[in-house]
């Protein structure tokens, strides 16, 4: 496994890391989850990322991840990034969702109780809350770090300009923002584009993390699994697609984009690597992106997706037969 520094801090995280969004709640098998858990860690991914909504139900994979923590890896924490979110929807109520000091400090502790924790290295505020002030959410997260609930922080989903004002906000307050955790794929190349969401700073948020110092982690850089050879042929019925309301619908596979997948076949085969390698090679070209985030349904899958990690990088060839590629109609 390959590592690299997060911005311009001195945290170096695995080029791949480990998402428990998916396959970690209650409804999934406890043997596969520890079996998930046990080869990332053996193959070097030393990052796992939750959620405190993460499950389901809201909750889960943070405290089944906590149990296994317990039962295999109490003698490895130092050896364990280790980051949790809050933002989104949690419990009922006005104190449950949102970007309030009150609320991103409640969550933390529930989620260390639930992981059974003293502290997590990367705490996020998991989304702009429109409605809270960036000084109040960036003091909090300031607050979270200076009592030592967590090593760094950072923010995912922030538009180029509100980033920008995070790290200057946190800058002034002595904790510097340490990483973006940004969606970004072949298909979704936000990240990119000068002014996206609603940005009012003319730079892309790229830009503004390369200027800023701060690292980034992307996910859904197989973007929810079309990204891969799975679907080319439609929806098989015992995919996760096919019954679960969190990924892609099927109206999603487009003729256009399953073209665009299907082109990028022979490009992969060039490099001895599957679709899914060379869109993790993709989003890792050129050193600008600091991990890809990545989830798996069993350790098998996961070891396919962990060898892009070491890939070599993709040739300026490469790089304009993708973006060919991705260009055809």
């Amino acid at each position: 496994m390959a590592y690299s520094p997060s911005g311009r801090s001195g945290l170096r995280l695995p080029r791949v890391s480990l998402g428990l969004w998916h396959n970690f709640g209650d409804a999934n098998d406890r043997v596969t989850q520890r079996d998930i858990l046990r080869t990332a860690f053996d193959h070097g991914v030393t990052h796992f990322d939750l959620a405190n909504n993460y499950g389901p139900p809201y909750g889960a994979a943070e405290e089944n991840f906590g149990q296994h923590l317990a039962r295999d890896w109490r003698p490895f924490r130092d050896e364990l990034v280790i980051s949790s979110k809050a933002g989104y929807d949690m419990w009922p109520g006005p104190y449950g969702d949102g970007g309030s000091r009150k609320y991103l400090v409640a969550s933390l502790d529930q989620s260390l109780r639930r992981m059974g924790l003293d502290y997590v290295d990367i705490f996020y505020s998991h989304r702009r809350d429109p409605d809270t002030p960036l000084e109040e959410t960036m003091g909090a997260l300031d607050a979270i770090v200076r009592a030592g609930k967590a090593l760094y922080v950072g923010i995912s989903s922030y538009n180029a300009a509100d980033t920008a004002r995070a790290a200057a906000i946190l800058r002034e307050l002595g904790t510097p923002l340490t990483i973006h955790q940004p969606r970004y794929s072949m298909l979704d190349r936000w990240i990119e584009q000068p002014g996206a969401h609603d940005s009012d700073d003319e730079r892309s948020l790229q830009e503004v993390l390369d200027a800023e110092g701060v690292g980034s982690i992307v996910f859904s850089p197989l973007e929810q699994g079309l990204l891969t050879n799975r679907y080319l042929d439609g929806v098989p019925e015992d995919s996760r697609a096919g019954h679960d309301g969190r990924y892609f619908r099927s109206e999603h596979l487009t003729p256009e984009r399953l073209a665009k997948v299907r082109a990028l076949g022979p490009i992969a085969e060039g490099r001895g690597q599957t679709i899914a390698q060379l869109a993790i090679s993709w989003v890792l070209r050129g050193g600008r992106v600091t991990s890809a985030i990545v989830g798996a349904s069993s350790s098998k899958q996961l070891l396919g997706t962990v060898a892009a990690a070491s890939a070599p990088d993709l040739s300026a060839d490469e790089i304009a037969a993708v973006e060919a590629a991705l260009s055809a109609r």
